[in-house]
């Protein structure tokens, strides 16, 4: 008789109450049952720390003051008590040092992006992940959704020919009045650059949109010419990038990010076109990639269970049938478990290394920071185009 495999153990590092994203990584994490919250240390406020943990239906002696006591005492349990993973959805300061600690404490983690405040930190940081043994993912979402792993086969296997055109826009509106000076916390951090690094609206979601540029078209951006804005008066960091790039095969690109489009959601989309035809795909329609052939009508491509036109990497991340939407959580849940198949993989000693397939890693996260850096770069400078390298 097999029995059903141990839920994951998982402690979480911020994401106490009032925190949009460490709820999201909860209910991600618990959509397959395969995860386990056993602890945390879920806020500077021990108060915060006890509720948060009490309304989880923690033990008190779970969650800990502070992130330090947490793995101090985490390591000494029995290994059948002990947490395997650390969750870190904190402000940006956090993500390098809790990161480095945990690993190097025996701990797997899963960490909100950014990976560091800037590239020398994640160069350190990816000298631990290398020595650890363990695994390191980065929650880059958006590429947990099936469309997008459809639209990277479908790029890779010729269906639209050569790579010419991308276009990739993530326009939100949520910064587009001083919501900072009206108290707003989670604008508050993300423009303090102690806490959220040099980058504001092009680290916090301009790197999303240049991983599913990098992502889909399946090839890397090696010069850009960028353009930063700030439309708020006394606001310290980027509001608004927009930008060219030129990628590795010679396609050409823009990239549009803001935070100050009055009205707009969180419509990320991109667009690719080769010499036989494009593709489309936003995430607020994410059961729906289109396809533009040069000489043929447009069609619609469909997420769902069983559909044979789709392929495996796309059909594997989906849990219900055609017409059934499928969102948000569920493309963060597929990172999760994309990341427990590795984390007990690595149990049983059948893998090794960092990377869990399927789970952006630590390589993703170096891509991401010099992004960030070389557009503030070319920003700054007098240069034309700047060259994108993983170097300080």
């Amino acid at each position: 008789m097999n029995l059903p495999a141990a839920k994951i153990r998982m402690g979480f590092v911020g994401g106490g109450e009032g925190a949009f994203i460490a709820q999201a990584h909860r209910q991600a994490a618990g959509l397959d049952g395969r995860f386990e919250l056993v602890c945390g240390a879920f806020s500077r406020n021990p108060q915060n720390t006890q509720d948060t943990g009490a309304a989880l239906g923690l033990p008190a002696s779970r969650c800990y003051s502070d992130w330090q006591h947490m793995l101090a005492t985490e390591r000494t349990l029995p290994e059948a008590q002990r947490m395997q993973l650390v969750v870190i959805v904190t402000p940006n300061h956090l993500h390098a040092p809790v990161a480095s600690q945990a690993l190097s404490a025996g701990f797997h983690v899963f960490s909100e992006k950014p990976a560091a405040l800037n590239l020398a930190e994640l160069l350190a940081l990816k000298d631990v992940v290398l020595r650890s043994n363990r695994l390191y993912g980065l929650a880059h979402t958006y590429l947990g959704y099936p469309m997008v792993w459809q639209a990277r086969e479908m790029v890779r296997s010729g269906v639209i020919g050569a790579l010419r055109k991308v276009i990739v826009e993530y326009p939100q509106g949520w910064l587009s009045a001083d919501v900072a000076g009206q108290g707003n916390k989670q604008a508050e951090w993300r423009d303090n650059p102690e806490l959220s690094g040099l980058g504001g609206c092009i680290g916090d979601i301009g790197t999303h949109a240049f991983s599913l540029a990098e992502f889909v078209a399946d090839q890397p951006i090696q010069q850009l010419c960028a353009m930063l804005g700030v439309h708020i008066a006394g606001r310290q960091l980027d509001d608004d990038a927009s930008m060219l790039f030129k990628m590795a095969d010679g396609a050409s690109g823009v990239l549009i990010a803001s935070q100050v489009c009055a009205g707009e959601e969180n419509p990320l989309k991109i667009r690719v076109y080769g010499d036989k035809g494009g593709l489309e795909w936003c995430q607020e329609e994410p059961a729906s990639l289109i396809h533009r052939a040069l000489d043929q009508p447009m069609r619609v491509l469909r997420s769902g269970v069983g559909q044979p036109w789709l392929c495996a990497a796309a059909t594997q991340r989906m849990r219900l049938p055609a017409g059934h939407p499928e969102g948000y959580l569920e493309a963060m849940a597929n990172l999760y478990g994309d990341l427990a198949n590795a984390i007990r993989g690595h149990a049983q000693g059948q893998t090794s290394g960092h990377d869990a397939p399927g789970v952006p890693g630590i390589e993703v996260g170096l891509r991401g920071m010099a992004f960030i850096e070389t557009v503030i770069a070319n920003h700054r400078g007098d240069a034309k185009w700047t060259e994108l390298v993983c170097t300080p």
